[in-house]
């Protein structure tokens, strides 16, 4: 609080000051970017954006091409070998950080609370991530000095406080955040059971990070960097490991797991199906990340908890896609005056809108390229996946986590371009294209990644290659169209009186900006 006071007074006192239009261009610009929720998500999304393309051409495909070694020179990266895995696990955490950084500035703004602890989570957030993700990234790949680290360490610490305060103010049973409205899934008392799930969410995700945080700090203790993707068939793991394997399986459930309800809350959900949804979301929560954090002591029967746990979870999500898309062909059937409508009329007023229909098929698609097989694999992994080579069921596990991670910024995509009033044939372009290379991308990686089904060592490689063409074309797509989008915010950006203006001031009236 005292900082978000120290910030108001130095800006009352610069704009006291003489100055040209200049200065107050620089200072709306600057407010516009790191005060409202969509300028804060703009400059998050952009910062991920361009982490994801610099980093994305040292992989093993861009490397094939040359492009690697021309990046590796211009930039003067310094990249050994035997540091790799240091090196992505502080990428991986750069981003992460970024995107739970979203998602708690889309939190703080569809959910009430008291505007001081908004801004002040906000603020918090936006110097922790920055913090993490530019020094994290310099520390890594730019030579290893240890100010940078500390650095990044900072940044880390100070997204988890802000996490903290998200938790106090999120605190569901103050009497001014009961809910009243009985469409909405509550208590007999009062009690907000979606704000609720957002609580439990929140504090699970602290919880979690800490599981995390604590294996870190053992570094140098006995405990080496590691890939998880490279011990699942040692016999034996440290707790250490243990650990870590838990806190990366439970963080990006629990990032999953906030995306559904701010979807939810997107859509308005409500009725009888959200009533249903919000108790099973508290339920899967809570289950899934004990479960979670029950992969040290109880290594054994931590799966045990976790696959049964996550059952109501997925049903939550399952009720909300059934509500969602029965709401989106109802609305635009009644905004075309149909009377009786027939088949083909509700499916093309289910997909009338790629961003709303979009976020809730990626939910759906999220089951076929990361659920289903999941499933199948734990079933069958004596019998099957473990006579295979290692390097086959590596590939599995990271394009496990990777599609999971990936269809997961596609609907914070789909998300942001709604929030920033995208319409027409832009929204529509934006939204299939989206939807139609990220599941291109992940399915032909889905495919890759299990191909040892279909087609033995020796004829694996016209499959590999046309696997690998598609992958990358559906990738390229969904970056080339995210790269319009953040290109026309720029060029916005640089307009007297463009749309970022509109949306400041829309700010102003929500109470996010003074």
């Amino acid at each position: 609080m005292v900082q978000v006071r120290t910030c108001t007074m130095l800006l009352n006192r610069i704009r006291q000051q003489p100055q040209g239009r200049g200065m107050q261009t620089v200072i709306e610009r600057f407010k516009y970017l790191f005060c409202s929720t969509r300028g804060l998500v703009l400059v998050a999304i952009a910062l991920v954006s361009g982490v994801t393309f610099l980093f994305g051409t040292l992989s093993a495909n861009m490397a094939a091409l040359g492009i690697k070694d021309v990046i590796v020179d211009f930039f003067n990266m310094d990249l050994v070998e035997a540091e790799r895995e240091g090196r992505i696990i502080i990428l991986y955490h750069s981003i992460a950080v970024a995107v739970v950084a979203i998602e708690t500035y889309i939190i703080t703004h569809i959910l009430p609370m008291r505007k001081g602890l908004r801004a002040s989570i906000n603020a918090t957030i936006t110097a922790g991530y920055i913090f993490a993700l530019i020094f994290g990234l310099v520390f890594a790949y730019f030579g290893h000095n240890y100010i940078f680290h500390g650095l990044y360490i900072f940044g880390l610490s100070l997204v988890f406080f802000a996490g903290l305060m998200l938790a106090v103010a999120l605190w569901p049973w103050q009497k001014e955040y009961r809910q009243a409205d009985p469409q909405y899934s509550r208590t007999r008392g009062g009690l907000d059971l979606e704000r609720t799930a957002f609580f439990v969410a929140a504090v699970a995700t602290l919880g979690s990070a800490l599981y995390g945080a604590i294996a870190g700090s053992f570094y140098g203790n006995g405990f080496e960097t590691f890939l998880a993707e490279d011990v699942v068939r040692e016999v034996h793991r440290s707790p250490l490991q243990l650990a870590v394997i838990g806190h990366l399986h439970i963080m990006l459930t629990l990032i999953a797991i906030m995306l559904a309800l701010i979807v939810g809350r997107w859509l308005d959900f409500k009725g009888i199906l959200h009533k249903f949804a919000m108790p099973l979301m508290i339920l899967g929560t809570l289950i899934v990340t004990l479960g979670a954090w029950a992969v040290v002591p109880w290594e054994h029967i931590a799966h045990s908890i976790i696959s049964p746990g996550s059952m109501p979870a997925a049903i939550a999500a399952l009720l909300l896609v059934i509500f969602g898309w029965r709401k989106l062909i109802r609305e635009r059937i009644q905004q075309q005056g149909i009377t009786r409508a027939g088949f083909w009329q509700k499916l093309k007023a289910l997909v009338h809108d790629p961003l709303k229909f979009g976020a809730l098929w990626q939910m759906v698609f999220m089951n076929f390229v990361v659920t289903i097989p999941g499933i199948f694999i734990a079933i069958r992994l004596d019998e099957i996946f473990r006579t295979w080579p290692f390097r086959e069921e590596r590939i599995i596990i990271t394009g496990h986590w990777h599609a999971l991670a990936g269809i997961i910024a596609t609907i914070i995509l789909l998300y942001y371009a709604d929030m920033v009033g995208l319409k027409g044939k832009a929204r529509r372009w934006f939204g299939w294209l989206v939807i139609a290379g990220s599941n291109l991308a992940f399915g032909s990686v889905t495919v890759y990644s299990l191909k040892r089904l279909v087609v033995s060592e020796t004829a694996q490689q016209p499959l590999v290659d046309w696997t690998m063409l598609l992958a990358d074309i559906g990738m390229m797509t969904v970056m080339l169209v995210l790269g319009i989008i953040l290109v026309w915010r720029l060029v916005d950006l640089f307009a007297r009186k463009g749309r970022w203006a509109e949306e400041l001031g829309q700010a102003g009236r929500d109470g996010e900006c003074g």
